[in-house]
């Protein structure tokens, strides 16, 4: 008797869920992937009897969850795992995403109730980083997507120590009076987005103060061409970085200062739907000075050895 007790307890055991009523989908939208939770054990069903669009088995098992992720918005010639896509054009175009998670059970009789779950989420085609005007270095980007969720992504300004850019410079960027006119590389990036989406330099400018719309500006680049002559522009609206450089100054005739300010209005542009990359500069006549109406990053410089009356960048 205790050896047979012995062999029913190293038999295999057939393992089933608890049902769960699952009535929704909790919906994450991120620039570059979608994740969908529900709740485990929907009505009876294991993970591995459902799938995304009929197409991907492909559910994580979580904590009080199945986990479905859409790892890929930017299909080309096919959907990953079933992921359709909608463009709505119009003044303020838009697209969609949309999958759903299925049951799918290939023995001769079901007794569960099935599961179809459909969700999705939309996307502006082109967004503003315009929620505030930014008076740091590092922004973090929230598109709301109504009822359905959010995602975000973080942008930031650095400044790197060659044309190169590989290694940041640490903040604030201190210049000594006796390097001015060195070269100052500048590059921002996004983090998180898909490779659809492009960051676009629209106005960069130098303030003698923290405020981005002090009236004391030296404009760096307008309308994402160069209006300084010691500017070059390496990259802009065609990845998730775009990079630039310009000769260090000073500002003359302001007393006791030795802080100045970097600032710049950023986009983010849909590759996939918009033209993102500005015109050429030479066939655009530029004005001397345009009012920001984007997300503004900012950098902090400063001056090693300033004396009164000079402020530099």
């Amino acid at each position: 008797m205790a050896v047979t007790s012995a062999l029913l307890m190293l038999l295999p055991v057939a393992w089933t869920c608890t049902p769960q009523k699952a009535d929704y989908a909790m919906v994450s939208c991120f620039p570059n992937a979608i994740i969908a939770d529900v709740p485990e054990c929907p009505y009876g069903w294991e993970i591995e009897q459902l799938s995304l669009s009929g197409v991907c088995y492909t559910g994580t098992h979580t904590p009080g969850y199945y986990r479905f992720i859409i790892a890929d918005l930017t299909p080309k010639n096919h959907s990953y795992c079933g992921t359709q896509s909608e463009y709505l054009p119009g003044k303020d175009p838009k697209y969609i995403f949309y999958n759903s998670i299925v049951s799918n059970d290939t023995s001769l009789t079901v007794r569960n109730q099935p599961v179809n779950y459909t969700f999705s989420c939309t996307y502006r085609a082109a967004y503003l980083v315009n929620n505030a005007v930014f008076s740091q270095r590092v922004a973090t980007v929230y598109v709301n997507n109504g009822s359905l969720g959010t995602f975000r992504s973080q942008l930031s300004l650095n400044v790197f120590t060659n044309s190169k850019f590989l290694h940041t410079r640490d903040t604030p960027y201190v210049i000594d009076t006796s390097d001015i006119g060195s070269d100052v590389f500048i590059a921002i990036e996004a983090k998180g987005l898909s490779t659809r989406f492009k960051v676009v330099i629209t106005n960069c400018w130098a303030t003698p103060t923290p405020y981005s719309t002090d009236r004391k500006r030296w404009s760096l680049i307008i309308n994402s061409c160069s209006s300084d002559p010691t500017v070059t522009i390496f990259e802009n609206a065609k990845d998730s970085r775009s990079m630039f450089k310009f000769g260090s100054f000073r500002f003359q005739w302001l007393e006791k200062v030795s802080t100045v300010w970097l600032h710049c209005e950023v986009h983010v542009c849909d590759g996939e739907r918009l033209v993102c990359q500005p015109s050429p500069c030479s066939a655009r006549r530029l004005p001397s000075e345009v009012a920001a109406d984007g997300g503004v990053l900012t950098a902090e410089f400063r001056i090693k050895g300033a004396t009164c009356c000079l402020n530099m960048l």
